[in-house]
């Protein structure tokens, strides 16, 4: 240290003896120039002078810094049981064994859908294994077999044209789709099915002062006895029950 304060002094005696003349570069040997530099630094740090000096890249951990300040906190997404005024968790209540009490009734299919010149009239059903049965030497076009554990409900009606001319009962026209409720139970669908003869799907014309027997069919489990049969109708804004028995 004492060696870089001789030539710091002896550069400054240089520059005093140049005087206002032209300045004289001091040509300075590699050992010379660090002794120089490390001196210099020394005397910044005695004074305080690289105090608070951004020396040191420090973009990386601000930029950490504002990523950790616009993370967001993740929210559970926790579904929550509706509560009653007691605080207590509200029962769920399956209301559409009561929506089905409280459809209107209405005395027949062709008030209904607003069939003119017909009358639809129930004559009756049968359980069986299988729909049409088979008639020998004869293969039906269309047959339908009851699911394992249950039997087909075929529901039978006359339909007859009381007009002097041809009419069309073009049943897929008014939207018409069935269900069938057996002793009071829940309601099932009746079955879309390729017969024919299936009320559900017809769309052809029965002649003048002549009638058709159609069908709907419901699968029921294997040996009820149909004490009650609500038939029921949708297709208008309301749905109407027809009992049939």
């Amino acid at each position: 240290m004492k060696k870089a304060n001789v030539l710091l002094c002896g550069m400054a005696a240089a520059f005093l003896m140049t005087g206002c003349g032209e300045v004289e570069v001091l040509e300075l040997t590699q050992n010379e120039t660090d002794l120089i530099s490390e001196y210099a630094v020394g005397v910044l740090v005695k004074n305080g002078t690289l105090q608070g000096s951004r020396l040191v890249d420090t973009a990386p951990d601000e930029l950490a810094e504002e990523e950790a300040g616009t993370e967001e906190p993740v929210e559970e997404n926790m579904e929550e049981e509706p509560e009653t005024e007691t605080g207590d968790p509200a029962e769920v209540v399956d209301v559409s064994q009561d929506e089905e009490e409280t459809q209107s009734m209405v005395s027949s299919v062709e008030e209904y859908y607003g069939i003119p010149n017909v009358t639809v009239s129930y004559t009756g059903y049968e359980m069986v294994d299988s729909y049409p049965q088979a008639e020998e030497g004869a293969v039906p076009f269309f047959s339908l077999d009851a699911s394992p554990g249950t039997q087909l409900l075929v529901l039978k009606f006359n339909v007859q044209n009381v007009s002097g001319e041809d009419q069309l009962m073009d049943m897929l026209g008014y939207g018409a789709t069935f269900r069938v409720s057996v002793n009071g139970e829940a309601s099932k669908g009746a079955l879309a099915t390729m017969l024919v003869n299936d009320m559900q799907t017809y769309d052809d014309v029965i002649p003048a002062n002549s009638s058709v027997e159609l069908v709907s069919i419901v699968e029921v489990p294997q040996g009820t006895n149909a004490g009650s049969i609500d038939f029921i109708l949708r297709g208008n804004e309301q749905d109407g029950t027809l009992r049939l028995q």
